[in-house]
């Protein structure tokens, strides 16, 4: 033992005195190592070292000391040590240089496999696909070499840009029986049709592995997960736990989480929360982070909130989860507000926050303290927008009534649009009946994204808006030529732990009779309150009374309709649509809510609708809203960290960063009082404005006035009591 306790300090001594004399002269030593092939003389002065290279080269983090060490190895006579060149093209590779780094593999005199794997592997980690499968191709043809399963991973990544060559990768790999003799390539190729959106594909290939590891069934779950296939990740999950000798890890945890969250399971996403509390895994970051968002997308935005509480916050990632959250749920002042805390705590916001903070902005109509956090997100924390950005951006003024900062914004991009881009303007243009700006929007977005049927509904719905018929047979009948099919619109609603799914227009379900009985009642008592049914989202140019049957068999209403046969008097109501909820069941949502006194939650594709006592969480700010909309009311709202929103908060007394209190007093007008009125843009500003009337004035200071005594009242915290049990 006496002897152990020795040889550490020697150890550490030995380490330290090989790697000082190394690091004092790499950085007073030339830059590249071209230099010494023009001075060969120096070098003579450094042969006396013994140099840990290994250690060096894995430590390194910087691309100039990086080149030293090159230069040294020259200096040295090193340059062809295999081993050590071939960690060199991997650190340069790391550090964003590849033109060095297949500049040292090429100086390279024999090359093993080793070097040609960390070749291949450097250009996928460069994000340089093409070139990745050519040096594949080249080490097929000149290398007179066999691969071995290190070979195969990086190339399957690479061909996730082309179908046809990961076919044929696949069918190479076949032929040499590789996917029998090693889980991991079967592994990877599961993973290469998943991120092709082939899931047929994957799930034929791991149906063949002879082994499937617990790493298998997480590529699946998740495959199926981020394809939207959220059933069959359940599905996958449950076949899964059928399997006594496979045990979930974290990664499964993080897998299926969001697929629950897709489905709106939340008792199956509860029990999940229960186990993890028994294994103690539940604050782990990225499961605490995926059970946020579990609890954010199923409603239940109260329990999200406690779990954010109870958890490490020293990155952004559950910072993120929350924010987001509280931006669909339309809580954006709430979110802004968090957002200056996680400021105050010292996390630093990376792109992934801007996005959530965007968005909640977009949710709740906050225009210019979206514009304020955009250029901040430049100017303070050097972020450059990406897509996302500019698409959560484009979506916000577009839905103010800002069609032409908008088109200007888009127009002045430094980056090509994509579909997203030109979706969210088209979306706009049809909210404010812009036709000429959303028929060019249309254009541009069916050149980048022809087979996507959801931007030709966008545009149909436009037209018909409008009374355009014509425009409206046009674009179907240009749908149909293509082949494609609108998806169709579908609600779920859970009764007694049983979910109900309604499609639009639904005549089969045993209690048809009761639920158009019980729509037709209810209709009758909101047109006494002043309802008028909105014709423009018909898409049909049939009479009226056909409209309102058309209206009154929407899957939502369905789905409401329903709820309210089947569970007791004032209980709420849980809603979950796959697409955007229409705004005359938006607005005969706000009628049934205060008819039946009810809570009705609703989760349409975009974002959460609580109608509570006639009013919604949203303002209304997602729709133009009829006359007849039934009056709103005040009340408070409670910040995520327990005190109460309000309109400024005095900054922090000490802060860790030195750039935190510009950015903390950049916010202070970023965060507004709830009962404060945000500007809305003036005709000058927009001239493209409905032509039938001014957009009426969102409802800005009750985005989501209501929630506390909601999610208070019908919520409850019963899911923290399995801590207690």
């Amino acid at each position: 033992m006496l002897s152990v306790l020795k040889f550490v300090p020697i150890c550490k001594l030995n380490l330290v005195s090989r790697v000082l004399p190394l690091q004092r002269w790499v950085h007073h030593a030339p830059a590249t190592p071209l230099h010494f092939h023009k001075n060969s003389k120096v070098g003579t002065s450094t042969s006396g070292f013994d140099f840990d290279f290994d250690v060096l080269i894995r430590v390194c983090r910087d691309i100039n000391i990086a080149k030293r060490l090159h230069t040294l190895l020259v200096v040295l006579g090193k340059a062809q040590d295999v081993v050590l060149s071939t960690k060199l093209v991997n650190l340069y590779a790391s550090l964003g240089d590849i033109t060095f780094s297949r500049s040292t593999f090429n100086h390279l005199q024999k090359k093993n496999l080793f070097a040609w794997n960390s070749m291949v592997a450097a250009y996928v980690r460069s994000c340089r696909r093409h070139e990745a499968l050519s040096c594949f191709n080249e080490f097929l043809l000149v290398s007179g070499l066999r691969p071995d399963f290190y070979t195969f991973p990086p190339v399957l990544k690479a061909c996730l840009s082309d179908r046809r060559i990961s076919s044929s990768i696949h069918g190479f790999i076949i032929r040499h029986e590789w996917l029998e003799k090693d889980v991991v390539i079967g592994n990877a190729l599961v993973n290469m049709y998943a991120k092709l959106g082939a899931m047929d594909c994957a799930r034929t290939v791991f149906e063949q592995l002879p082994v499937k590891d617990i790493i298998s069934w997480n590529t699946l779950i998740t495959g199926y997960t981020q394809n939207g296939l959220a059933s069959e990740a359940v599905d996958a999950f449950n076949m899964m736990e059928e399997c006594t000798k496979i045990i979930p890890n974290q990664g499964t945890w993080v897998s299926i989480l969001p697929a629950y969250s897709h489905v709106g399971a939340l008792q199956q996403g509860m029990k999940i929360h229960g186990r993890l509390i028994k294994n103690c895994l539940y604050k782990d970051i990225f499961v605490a982070t995926s059970l946020i968002d579990m609890y954010g997308k199923c409603g239940r935005l109260v329990d999200g909130i406690s779990l954010f509480n109870e958890i490490p916050r020293e990155t952004s990632v559950p910072w993120n989860a929350i924010i987001s959250s509280l931006g669909i749920h339309g809580d954006g002042e709430v979110a802004l507000q968090l957002f200056k805390d996680m400021l105050a705590e010292g996390v630093e916001p990376d792109h992934i926050t801007f996005v959530s903070l965007l968005s909640a902005c977009s949710h709740s109509g906050l225009v210019n303290e979206g514009e304020r956090c955009f250029d901040l997100m430049q100017k303070e924390y050097g972020i450059k927008p990406n897509l996302r950005h500019y698409g959560c951006m484009v979506d916000l003024l577009g839905r103010a009534g800002y069609l032409e900062k908008a088109y200007n914004l888009v127009s002045n991009m430094p980056i090509q649009p994509d579909a997203s881009i030109w979706g969210a303007l088209l979306s706009a243009c049809r909210i404010h009946g812009n036709v000429d700006l959303g028929t060019f929007a249309s254009s541009r977005l069916l050149e980048v994204d022809s087979e996507n049927v959801g931007y030709y509904v966008l545009l149909s719905n436009m037209y018909a808006n409008i009374g355009k018929w014509e425009g409206v047979t046009k674009v179907r009948s240009l749908a149909r030529d293509r082949g494609l099919r609108k998806t169709p619109g579908w609600s779920s609603v859970v009764v007694g732990n049983i979910v109900e799914v309604f499609y639009t227009g639904n005549q089969t379900h045993p209690k048809c009779t009761e639920i158009y009985e019980e729509l037709r009642v209810l209709t009758a008592k909101m047109k006494n309150l002043g309802y008028v049914p909105d014709y423009s989202f018909v898409l049909q140019d049939v009479e009226d009374d056909e409209k309102e049957q058309i209206l009154m068999s929407h899957s939502e209403r369905l789905a409401m309709a329903f709820g309210i046969i089947s569970t007791s008097p004032r209980s709420p109501i849980r809603i979950f649509k796959n697409l955007r909820v229409c705004g005359d069941c938006h607005n005969a949502a706000k009628f049934i809510s205060r008819i039946t006194e009810r809570d009705i939650i609703m989760r349409d594709s975009n974002r959460f609708h609580h109608f509570k006592c006639g009013i919604c969480s949203c303002g209304d700010y997602c729709f133009v809203t009829p006359a007849s909309s039934v009056p709103h009311s005040h009340s408070h709202r409670t910040h995520p960290r327990g005190h109460e929103a309000t309109t400024h908060h005095d900054p922090p007394a000490t802060t860790v960063r030195d750039r935190t209190p510009e950015a903390l007093n950049t916010l202070t007008s970023v965060a507004p009082s709830a009962a404060s009125a945000r500007s809305a843009p003036s005709a000058a500003s927009h001239p493209q404005q409905r032509q039938h009337g001014q957009r009426p004035q969102p409802l800005r200071h009750v985005v989501c006035s209501f929630v506390v005594n909601l999610r208070v009242e019908i919520i409850g915290l019963d899911c923290w009591s399995m801590k207690k049990s």
